[in-house]
């Protein structure tokens, strides 16, 4: 049979104006029968409105014998000079039957959604799941504009910008795009490729497009990327609060639309972990987030405690160590929910929403310290098990970086309260000087340093001031830094002078270098600065082993200066000689000693510190504990990088009215001469009391000088907090106590000095020696 088209011609109002033969054959109407008449008689249906916009599609018509036939057809616009549309030419057929061949099987039962657009881009084919994800018929499709199928979006004008594209160029396209579609309720990623379709002479005749739904493999990308982001943005600061703040930031809004992190108590503290109980479980609220500003779904309160139920997904993922996650439907859930809302009604209305919640224990090397919970409101996606591996590997090293926060401030409050015991708790009594120090910690992640200051008094009023620094950070530091304090006192004790001190020191610092494992030996270096002053002969006498110069400013103002001296190496390193400064320094003078922590940081140079810091010495205060004050706002950052000591002292001195010198010929007659003239001094300061016990001592020990010693011989009275009593002569040997046996004639001297007087003792002169004793006064220390 020969095939004949059918097609008619409808004007703007509607009527028909032209008929077929195959329009004839194939409705049975002959022409005059229709011609001039609105072309709706036909219908033997209402056209649905889909077919009417796409102005393509199956419609339903009457035929002359009464019956009823179902047609394709499609309606094309007939335009006017001017561009208007005249008229349509519909062209129509039986509905389309599906392609019996291999490639139009191929084309409709395609997993992925196919369509074919002409050069306009205009549907010309979809396939079913293209139908699917458009959510109409491919009848209301065919025909129709793309921009005229979908809402106004940037993704669909991206989509119609690359249909385009492949017109003009001729070339395939590939990308990806996540948007919605009419027919789904969420968004989805989407692969989707684009080629050209010509014809047998190559004339680009329309577009192809296949959109592959790869929402699986972009959620596991994203998955991927946060546990990416998590190895650089978790535990950033070693704190743990910060880094449980640092895990919900990531977490929300990608992966949750509300998180919580909850930690045992014992993580804040410094207990050892207890076992887990089985029933209920306390947790302490550290960090909470959401996408809702405010965070009104949390009932909990930062920093506030929370008894979780035994049934509830918190306590059962602490308690089976492993992912937990509660779907809405479920009994636990909706009670879960319940009680939510009872303890928290004004968050009422933003849980509504909640449809799915993972709870995820927090775990490192064996250890529970706690669980995040994540819940989704406005995720349309419930928690699965892939989002269960996910989170168990995130709360994985999200748990280390909190361990190793909890670790390092258990490390930094045991090294931070060895330090404050190994530091001077106050300052000794002593009459040379007035002092106020500060010590502040280091706020660097390194941990706690190995600063160190001290006072100490020594023999003939003297006071002895140190400053130093131990390299490295945390408890070997500090532990270190108690040792070499305590070896400052001892050889202080022994009054050396600062060179010698430090060179003792030094040879201190090797030997325990090398007890040490050879990778400990670089960390026991250290820098100390040691100065002895003397308030009766004001003279500061000071060394250093690598260690910044003291500033002073002197009385009347000024500005602070850096004492010019020679820094010798740093502690440890041996065999380098140390040289001592003396210097006169006037009654009044502010002296700083400090570490370099307070000059040196990362943003700064040495040079600049030091001037800052001289510039803020200089400014008058009416105290040295204001003017330690300013000189750390000054010069210091908010957040130092090292530990920081500064010890300011204000200079004193010991009048000609409270000092008695006496020259001793060497003639052991002359003894009895010089005891008196020592009753004498001490009736002259009101001291008649110690009298007896001064004449003893006196005649003892220039006795001793006379007979065992070198001229010259000198006797000295100093009137301070006690009573001292000095010899000095010119032999170095020094003397030592002895048990007198019962026949011998002398070696009772010393015993009986010892046994009189509070204290007694010698140093090194540079002439020879001096022995002295120290006697409390019998009204207690002078002001």
């Amino acid at each position: 049979m020969e095939h004949v088209a059918a097609a008619a011609v409808i004007d703007a109002l509607g009527r028909l104006t032209g008929w077929s033969e195959g329009a004839r054959v194939l409705t049975g109407h002959r022409a005059e029968e229709v011609v001039g008449k609105p072309a709706a008689d036909l219908l033997a249906e209402a056209v649905p409105d889909g077919v009417l916009a796409a102005r393509a599609g199956t419609v339903t018509l009457r035929r002359a014998d009464g019956g009823r036939t179902e047609i394709a057809l499609i309606a094309c616009p007939v335009l006017g000079p001017d561009g208007e549309t005249t008229g349509y030419v519909v062209t129509a057929g039986p509905p389309r039957q599906a392609d019996p061949t291999l490639a139009g099987q191929v084309f409709e039962q395609a997993s992925m959604s196919m369509s074919v657009f002409d050069v306009r881009q205009r549907y010309l084919r979809s396939n079913a799941e293209a139908c699917h994800v458009m959510g109409v018929p491919e009848e209301a499709l065919l025909g129709r504009f793309f921009p005229d199928t979908v809402e106004e979006a940037p993704d669909n004008e991206g989509f119609l910008s690359h249909l385009r594209q492949v017109v003009e160029t001729g070339r395939p396209v590939r990308y990806e795009s996540f948007t919605g579609a009419p027919a789904l309720n969420r968004e989805r990623a989407w692969s989707i490729e684009m080629w050209p379709l010509r014809d047998p002479a190559g004339e680009l005749t329309a577009v192809a497009l296949a959109a592959f739904d790869s929402t699986d493999q972009y959620l596991a990308r994203l998955r991927l990327t946060l546990l990416n982001e998590a190895a650089t943005s978790i535990g950033t600061t070693l704190d743990v609060v910060r880094t449980a703040e640092e895990l919900v930031e990531l977490l929300v809004p990608r992966y949750a639309d509300f998180a919580g992190v909850d930690l045992l108590d014992w993580v804040l503290g410094a207990e050892e972990p207890p076992t887990v109980p089985e029933g209920d479980i306390t947790l302490r609220r550290v960090a909470h987030g959401s996408a809702t500003e405010g965070t009104p779904e949390a009932v909990v309160r930062l920093g506030e405690n929370e008894a979780y139920p035994a049934a509830s997904p918190p306590a059962r993922a602490l308690r089976e160590r492993r992912a937990v996650v509660g779907q809405a439907g479920e009994p636990e859930f909706r009670r879960w929910i319940e009680d939510r809302n009872a303890r928290s009604p004004e968050g009422r209305v933003h849980r509504q929403g909640v449809h799915s919640v993972i709870a995820v224990p927090l775990q490192a090397r064996g250890v529970l310290l706690g669980v995040v919970v994540g819940a989704r409101m406005r995720h349309p996606d419930d928690y699965a098990l892939d989002d269960t591996v996910f989170a168990e590997e995130l709360a994985s090293r999200a748990a280390v970086c909190i361990d190793n926060a909890r670790r390092f401030a258990r490390e930094r409050s045991t090294a931070l309260a060895l330090q404050h015991s190994l530091l001077p708790s106050g300052m000794p009594g002593q009459s040379a000087v007035e002092a106020a120090h500060r010590y502040l910690p280091s706020g660097s992640l390194a941990g706690i340093g190995g600063d160190w200051f001290d006072v100490i008094p020594l023999s003939g009023s003297r006071v002895g001031l140190v400053v130093g620094d131990v390299v490295g950070h945390g408890i070997r530091s500090s532990a270190t830094m108690g040792r070499l304090r305590t070896a400052v006192r001892t050889l202080a004790d022994v009054d050396l002078a600062p060179d010698e001190l430090l060179t003792h020191l030094d040879d201190l610092v090797t030997h325990l270098a090398a007890e040490g494992p050879g990778e400990e030996v670089a960390e026991l270096g250290a820098t100390c600065l040691y100065a002895v002053y003397d308030p009766v002969s004001r003279q500061l006498a000071l060394a250093a082993a690598g260690h910044p110069a003291p500033a002073v400013v002197l009385p009347g103002g000024g500005r602070a200066e850096l004492i010019p001296m020679t820094a010798g190496p740093p502690l440890g390193v041996g065999g380098l000689p140390f040289e001592a400064t003396e210097l006169d320094m006037p009654e009044g003078a502010v002296v700083a000693f400090y570490t370099d922590g307070l000059v040196e940081d990362r943003e700064r140079d040495v040079d600049r510190g030091t001037e800052e810091m001289c510039r803020a010495l200089s400014v008058p205060a009416d105290s040295l504990e204001t003017l330690s004050d300013n000189v750390l706002k000054a010069v210091l950052p908010e957040q130092p990088c090292d530990d920081v000591a500064l010890l300011l002292v204000r200079t004193r001195a010991l009048g000609a009215d409270r000092v008695a010198t006496w020259d001793v010929p060497p003639d052991p007659a002359e003894v009895a001469r010089f005891r008196q003239a020592a009753t004498e001094q001490l009736t002259a300061w009101g001291l008649d009391e110690a009298a007896f016990v001064t004449e003893l001592v006196v005649s003892e020990l220039v006795t001793n000088a006379i007979r065992y010693g070198e001229p010259p011989v000198q006797l000295r009275l100093i009137r301070d907090r006690a009573l001292i009593c000095e010899v000095s002569d010119g032999s170095s040997t020094s003397p030592h106590l002895r048990r007198a046996h019962a026949y011998d004639e002398g070696g009772r001297g010393l015993l009986l000095v010892a046994q009189l007087t509070q204290r007694w003792g010698s140093r090194q002169t540079g002439s020879g020696k001096t022995i002295w004793a120290e006697q409390p006064l019998p009204d207690g220390p002078l002001p």
